[in-house]
């Protein structure tokens, strides 16, 4: 049974890495595909939720349970990233910075995105 909450464990935490790859670039991921658009959407109001609101993640939650129950040791208080890339991808004092980076990423994408929309299709915007 322990194994199951190892792969659990696992999963979470390589769906949180794609999160974090995708929240800075699905924009840019848009301009190619525009549809996608609609997907990168809701992730940028959940990484802004995030990271003004400090809501769980609940990807962080299952993390903890399944580590807990493969007795693991727990997340630190600072979840996911306190673990994962806080001190490790990035430097500890830096999270913030790397946040506004990756936001700032998003704002770039976007504006491209609508000026592509605002000069395709004679001013009909297609997302």
């Amino acid at each position: 049974m322990k194994k199951v909450h190892l792969v659990t464990v696992i999963a979470s935490v390589v769906a949180h890495f794609a999160y974090l790859i995708y929240l800075p670039s699905g924009g840019f991921m848009a301009l190619r595909w525009r549809r996608t658009f609609w997907l990168h959407l809701p992730a940028v109001c959940w990484g802004v939720g995030v990271v003004t609101a400090d809501l769980t993640c609940p990807l962080t939650t299952l993390e903890q349970r399944a580590r807990k129950a493969a007795g693991m040791s727990p997340l630190p208080d600072s979840g996911f990233i306190g673990r994962y890339v806080s001190g490790v991808l990035v430097p500890a004092d830096r999270t913030r910075a790397a946040q506004s980076l990756a936001f700032l990423a998003i704002a770039v994408s976007w504006v491209a995105l609508a000026m592509r929309c605002s000069h395709s299709g004679r001013g009909r915007r297609t997302l």
